[in-house]
């Protein structure tokens, strides 16, 4: 079953003039994906990437259920600890539970509520603890290496307000670890402290972890179906697996694309927007995969997080009329008869008739349409990817379909999708200057 309908039309020159790709340069270059779709298959049978064998796998999940169900019957807030790919994938599927919540961080007020707190900003560490409290709060580290120093800095302060807080022998409950099977800084400290702690696979990177333990216990904490995101994610392998053509494939077809339109036609920028507010962390974990797998040996480009509507009123004046050095995805999610209607005795004269009548999400739907429809008709590459539902199928789907797509440019572009040397290089520089003395 597809999630998901992918059209790229409006990136060929049929459609957008010259700006647009050739249908048969276009052509070869997703004929050039056969090889790294081969190579997939063979990752497979071999065991050799073990995020691809994560959709057809349900007993992780089901040995999950009960540790989410323990945090969310006894706690009212998870803080969930972590950077980059341990907190974006959950943060992202999380964001499917509550849309429309009027907390920043998630949540209702008389509801469990899920913190994703990826940065070390210490104030908003302290605005945290000002509104939570620790006997009604469990916190989840998250760290691949167990060595982050950020995600360490975050659990060892935390833990130190905690261990004050809290009754002595009850500080082990408030604490669960996410981190590799070995001996690291971090599971040290978890044994130390008699913390429960859950393997990260070393074979799944951070930024590719999403439909790992990484990001499906958040998720499930937060009430969404653990296996439902998996079967979305199936949808899209398996028929890759099935020695599906390129030209059938979404995820070659885009990469193809993504790369084309770089060597082709100098596009240096990715523009990704979703007019679903659930799908705007979706745009930021996107924005790390993309930019971390690909940005090396001079290659990659740079992709843009971008939410409809606002970003209309912010940038489509630059998408329109600026540099035309961007593609762009549109992110249509449905909308139309949805929401409150617009009363006619409010709006039904003069300005305002269009709106008499009218339901928010039929404004929605119009705008994501109209958006689409005129960068096309400036000339601009505009990829259209629309989801009939926005659900745990879906987002399983989606994700897959970008962690292929980015595995499958890496390889068109001979870059390896899997390290970030570069990041490597600022961490060591960091600890340098921590260790000048500071604080």
């Amino acid at each position: 079953m597809a999630y998901y309908i992918h059209d790229v039309d409006a990136c060929l020159s049929p459609v957008i003039g010259p700006d647009g790709l050739e249908p048969d340069v276009f052509g070869a270059w997703v004929g050039r994906t056969a090889s790294a779709l081969e190579t997939l298959r063979s990752w497979h049978a071999e065991d050799r990437l073990p995020l691809l064998r994560l959709p057809e796998r349900n007993d992780d999940v089901a040995a999950l259920e009960p540790v989410a169900e323990r945090l969310r019957e006894n706690f009212r807030d998870i803080i969930v600890l972590g950077t980059g790919g341990s907190s974006l994938g959950g943060k992202s599927l999380s964001a499917l539970a509550d849309p429309g919540s009027p907390l920043p961080d998630g949540g209702q007020p008389d509801s469990l509520r899920l913190h994703f707190m990826d940065n070390i900003d210490p104030i908003s560490f302290d605005r945290l603890f000002a509104r939570t409290d620790p006997a009604a709060t469990a916190i989840i580290v998250i760290s691949k290496s167990g060595g982050t120093a950020e995600t360490l800095t975050q659990f060892l302060y935390c833990l130190d307000v905690f261990r004050k807080a809290l009754p002595a022998g009850t500080l082990s409950r408030h604490f669960l670890v996410i981190t590799e099977p070995r001996d690291n800084p971090l599971r040290r400290l978890a044994e130390e402290h008699g913390f429960e702690t859950l393997d990260h696979d070393p074979g799944i990177g951070g930024r590719y972890s999403v439909l790992s333990v990484v990001g499906l216990l958040p998720a499930m904490i937060a009430g969404l179906d653990g296996e439902a995101v998996r079967r979305g994610a199936a949808s899209v392998l398996t028929p890759i697996l099935g020695h599906a053509e390129p030209e059938e494939t979404p995820a070659a077809v885009g990469a193809a694309l993504a790369v084309a339109l770089s060597k082709e036609r100098a596009i240096s920028q990715l523009v990704v927007m979703p007019y679903v507010d659930r799908l705007y962390d979706f745009a930021f974990w996107y924005r790390q995969l993309w930019a971390e797998s690909l940005g090396k040996n001079g290659e990659g480009t740079t992709p843009v997080s971008a939410l409809g509507t606002v970003d209309q009123h912010s940038q489509l004046q630059l998408y329109l009329a600026g540099p035309k050095d961007k593609a762009y995805t549109v992110i249509f999610g449905p909308s139309a008869g949805t929401g409150g209607r617009v009363p006619e005795d409010l709006a039904g004269n003069g300005d305002l008739s269009y709106l008499a009548g009218r339901r928010m999400g039929d404004l929605m739907d119009a705008e994501q349409r109209a958006t689409a429809d005129t960068l096309i008709a400036n000339q601009r590459p505009t990829r259209k990817i629309t989801l009939p539902e926005v659900d745990e199928e879906s987002i399983g789907a989606l994700m897959m379909h970008f962690m292929l797509e980015t595995i499958i440019a890496a390889q068109l572009l001979n870059v390896d999708a899997f390290d970030q040397p570069a990041v490597e290089q600022g961490k060591v520089l960091a600890r340098e200057y921590l260790g000048q003395g500071a604080g």
